[in-house]
């Protein structure tokens, strides 16, 4: 049970490539600016979680999949869940530095 909820909730077991190489999936890293600024994964774009809400229209529009990533997965999480809400295809890739492994 515990795994399952690891899973969901952190972004383990999604397989990423497919997403990223072949579905061209839009990388949405939701930590706040500074902690951005301090290292990313390459071509993602920065939306800080609290900003999300509002910002919602222009992700909509790009019309591709969503990897969400933050420090832990946590805050992706959750942003996983907004975007998911929102009708937009979504998934939890964890931290970043797990979502720049599979670039």
């Amino acid at each position: 049970m515990f795994q399952f909820l690891k899973k969901l909730l952190f972004g383990k077991g999604i397989d990423l490539k497919p997403l990223l190489h072949e579905r061209k999936a839009l990388i949405l890293d939701v930590r706040t600016v500074p902690e951005f600024r301090m290292g990313h994964a390459k071509g993602s774009v920065n939306i800080p979680l609290q900003e999300l809400g509002s910002r919602m229209g222009e992700l909509k529009k790009k019309n591709v999949p969503i990897v969400a990533c933050c420090r832990s997965g946590a805050r992706s999480g959750t942003a996983t869940r907004m975007l998911q809400g929102a009708g937009m295809e979504a998934y939890n890739g964890g931290s970043w530095q797990n979502v720049a492994r599979h670039l």
